[in-house]
């Protein structure tokens, strides 16, 4: 990369700032009262909207996307919503910290699906870090379950049920967000970072629209707070979150940009005992422990061109 070509901002310093976006997601999600479906619509389309002005600069690049990245783009939309709808929906089901951190384990499923799909082999070093990803995944889903069973008081409130199922909702989320990201590497490589997020994140919002009115959701009538909240998350976690760390691939490694998002569940954890007085259990710090540990041996390893 020459002089010239060096950002205006350093990238790990944009990195640091789109982690701390990111981290406000499941609190913001929690303080909404509105449908899931919702949530996700107008985070996406407030993005979108945000972003459409910077993207109309480079339309050209947008109207001659081949029809082969466009079948690539819906995919990657496609996954996308359905990587928010299970994630926000596990929100009202368990804890921020094991939501986020079950969410945030989509590098071993990256890596899992680059190996089946693409056929990208797998060191050592990879294999053991998605092993041990995964068997943290495992410890943190069925952990309620476990604690129902030896504890009669605590299988009585039917807690555990519930918890698991939105553990479970974490791990498709989590799977979504994989297929997003695999669907749209080849895109990326393609396409700059403008025009890649406003075709991606319109599939998603379209895709997100046909579901609400399918479900027949009120679409508009939301109080205030709740627009303020649609905004936050699209600013936020979306503008200065994910697009932040799509245009950060563009600079620094991929695998330098997984391992920084590490420290999303961290984030969201201290963030979610700070405002919504909610602390992890035991179970959940050590097996969020492991699950992190995995990814970190598994990002660190899986180093994929942004």
């Amino acid at each position: 990369m020459s002089a010239s070509d060096d950002p205006l901002v350093p990238p790990i310093l944009a990195l640091g700032v789109a982690v701390l976006a990111i981290s406000t997601s499941a609190i913001l999600v929690r303080w909404s009262d509105a449908p899931n479906v919702i949530k996700a619509l107008y985070r996406v389309s407030f993005t979108v909207g945000a972003l459409v002005p910077f993207a109309a600069r480079r339309r050209a690049s947008i109207g001659g996307i081949e029809r082969r990245d466009g079948v690539v783009a819906v995919a990657a939309g496609v996954a996308l919503a359905v990587h928010f709808v299970t994630w926000f929906e596990s929100l009202d089901h368990t804890t921020v910290a094991a939501s986020v951190t079950l969410v945030q384990a989509q590098p071993a499923f990256v890596a899992v699906g680059a190996w089946v799909l693409l056929d990208e082999r797998v060191s050592r070093r990879g294999a053991l870090g998605i092993a041990l990803a995964m068997l943290g995944m495992v410890g943190l889903s069925f952990a309620p379950s476990i604690r129902a069973a030896v504890d009669p008081a605590v299988a009585a409130t039917g807690a555990a049920v519930g918890t698991q199922y939105g553990n479970l909702l974490a791990l498709v989320a989590a799977v979504a967000v994989a297929g997003y990201y695999l669907a749209g590497r080849s895109l990326r490589r393609r396409l700059g970072v403008l025009p890649y997020v406003t075709v991606v994140y319109t599939v998603c919002a379209l895709v997100l629209l046909i579901a609400a009115v399918g479900r027949g959701t009120v679409l508009f009538t939301y109080p205030r707070h709740e627009w303020l909240l649609f905004a936050g998350m699209a600013l936020g976690p979306g503008v200065f979150g994910h697009t932040v760390i799509n245009w950060a691939l563009g600079h620094v490694e991929s695998h330098v940009v997984s391992v920084s998002l590490l420290g999303e569940p961290i984030g969201s954890a201290v963030l979610a005992v700070l405002l919504l007085a909610e602390t992890p259990s035991v179970g959940t710090l050590l097996g969020g422990a492991v699950v992190l540990a995995g990814i970190y041996l598994t990002a660190a390893d899986h180093r994929v061109d942004g």
